[in-house]
């Protein structure tokens, strides 16, 4: 019982655990926290090594293999749920709109956000695009606002690697500092 389910078992969780932090470790460093992503990689591979210190153990048991992977397929899983949670790092959200945007800037400004707006020329005409950088974990509180005073304007949300000397609706000056 215990060699065909606790260890199978245990070696699922931690192929879950393991690929969960590799999964953030890895955004961690794409946006930047160099301190942070070390850290865990070693507690990464750490765990690595004593899933695989069970397979070794157990090569004749066929459902260690079978945990190895799906734990594998579920860190992925849970890992993308992490990030999405944690939603760290910064975006961009560009706003076009052929209608009148001096509502939605002074909204946007009221709640703190920085937004910079440029007049344009679409194909369709004379556009106003509207450029605000904003905290990942409010990008819906962002989108919300769009939509109601321009539910028909066009949008778009693209990573910002890093970014300096702008408006960020951030209460802590070190959190401020870490952008």
């Amino acid at each position: 019982m215990f060699q065909y389910v606790v260890i199978p078992l245990l070696i699922f969780c931690a192929r879950v655990c393991d690929v969960s932090i590799g999964t953030v470790r890895l955004i961690l460093l794409y946006r930047g926290r160099r301190i942070l992503a070390p850290i865990l990689g070693f507690f990464e591979v750490l765990i690595w090594l004593l899933a695989i210190r069970q397979i070794m153990a157990n090569l004749s048991n066929p459902f260690v293999y079978i945990a190895f992977a799906g734990g594998f397929a579920m860190g992925n899983y849970v890992g993308i749920i992490l990030e999405e949670k944690l939603a760290v790092g910064l975006e961009i959200i560009r706003i076009i709109t052929k209608t009148e945007a001096l509502e939605l800037i002074n909204s946007l400004t009221a709640e703190g956000y920085g937004t910079t707006s440029v007049d344009a020329h679409g194909s369709t005409g004379k556009v106003q695009i509207i450029f605000t950088i904003v905290p990942r974990r409010h990008h819906l509180r962002v989108i919300k606002i769009i939509k109601k005073f321009n539910p028909r304007a066009f949008y778009t949300v693209e990573d910002v690697k890093s970014a300096s000397e702008g408006i960020f609706p951030l209460r802590s000056s070190m959190i401020r500092k870490s952008y």
